[in-house]
């Protein structure tokens, strides 16, 4: 499980950090990473990556001991239609619902303890959002982002090209 966190340019726009799961992490090279991105209700992090590029990822270590490490950087947001997409997809498991992928050329690597962070044991993975895009299907997703990831909560434009599994 890591965070993500982006914000729009604009101060009244809203900060968002989402938590991600699933096996959707992946370091490309040494200073570069890449994660799955998959359809949800929101897409605050493609539009602030289409806006602005900032970002941040975090990682918590909730066993062994105490540590929390960030990488900043500038995303790029890798649709369906974008070239590099079929590359960067096959470095990850097959993934219902892959919207696009996010890339981050990482520029600030650091760590800090997380004495304050709690020890948690993992259970299991969710199967909520895989069930979820299952029952949709392949068009009821193309749907789905068509109606709800053209733009963000703060009007920011989102999805240009709204996923297909055959992409």
């Amino acid at each position: 499980m890591f965070f993500v966190a982006s914000a729009p340019l604009s101060e009244l726009g809203h900060i968002n950090l989402s938590p991600k799961g699933l096996d959707s992490f992946r370091v490309l090279d040494e200073s570069t990473v890449a994660f799955a991105d998959l359809t949800g209700s929101g897409l605050e992090t493609i539009a602030h990556l289409k806006e602005n590029g900032r970002i941040v990822l975090m990682f918590c270590a909730f066993e062994g001991p105490p540590k929390i490490v960030r990488l900043h950087g500038k995303g790029d947001v890798i649709e369906s239609n974008h070239d590099e997409f079929k590359q960067l997809r096959d470095l990850f498991p097959p993934l219902v619902g892959l919207r696009s992928i996010i890339r981050v050329p990482c520029d600030r690597n650091s760590d800090s303890c997380g004495f304050g962070v709690p020890l948690m044991s993992f259970s299991a993975e969710r199967e909520l959002s895989t069930k979820w895009a299952i029952q949709k299907g392949e068009e009821g997703l193309h749907d789905y982002q068509s109606e709800n990831n053209q733009s963000s909560i703060d009007g920011l434009p989102g999805l240009t090209d709204p996923a297909r599994e055959d992409s």
